[in-house]
């Protein structure tokens, strides 16, 4: 039931985390604040395709 999935930082847009979430209870995309080592701040990050 988990699947992986990639998190893209909202302001510089790299790819920086890998990640499982459950499909069956999170059927939207997840949103969480993480560190970007490109921007040197925490920052949001979302869940890509």
């Amino acid at each position: 039931m988990r699947d992986r999935v990639t998190l893209a930082c909202t302001e510089c847009k790299q790819r920086n985390y890998n990640t499982t979430k459950n499909k069956k209870n999170n059927t939207e995309r997840i949103e969480l604040k993480k560190y970007c080592k490109f921007c040197k701040n925490h920052t949001a990050h979302k869940e890509t395709k």
